[in-house]
């Protein structure tokens, strides 16, 4: 049986259901002007390895990604398990995120927090408009593993740590 397309989704079944889906964690940021810009995003993915491309879901509500985008250029920060609080940190409202943030700029000028467990900076390629979000897709051009950590997962609306299973 094939449901209609336009069968309404109820949005509080629709986040409970993904929210079964853990996502690893990352902040984006970009420095447009030489002044650093952050966000916590989880719909970050891989795209292609030829030419090489990832990902991301950027909220349409959001106050940060418009400060973000006019860079034409991003750094994402994947998150380690013991950083929940720059996650929350770079989630919430703040002009300035960065005050007391240690981080260096990218190739492309872009915020590569310290400690996180790699980044990826991009050049972004395009915008795709997508409901009620931007699905943004970058051309990596540089990109990097920091230190050796477990990712930081987000969960059925909390964060949570993964533990690797060992095989038989």
């Amino acid at each position: 049986m094939t449901a209609p397309d336009d069968a309404p989704i109820d949005p509080l079944d629709f986040r409970r259901v993904l929210g079964h889906f853990p996502t690893g964690v990352t902040v984006v940021t970009a420095a447009p002007d030489g002044e650093p810009q952050g966000m916590t995003v989880g719909s970050f993915f891989s795209i292609s390895l030829d030419p090489p491309l990832v990902g991301l879901c950027a909220d349409k509500r959001s106050t940060s990604w418009p400060k973000i985008d006019p860079a034409g250029v991003f750094a994402v920060n994947v998150l380690a398990d013991d950083q929940a609080d720059l996650s929350t940190h770079f989630a919430g409202k703040g002009d300035d995120k960065f005050e007391g943030i240690d981080w260096r700029p990218g190739v492309t000028g872009s915020p590569v927090l310290a400690d996180a467990i790699g980044h990826i900076d991009c050049r972004t390629e395009q915008s795709i408009d997508a409901g009620d979000h931007w699905i943004v897709v970058g051309r990596v051009l540089e990109l990097d593993i920091d230190r050796e950590a477990r990712p930081l997962l987000f969960f059925q609306g909390g964060y949570g740590r993964f533990e690797p299973v060992i095989g038989d």
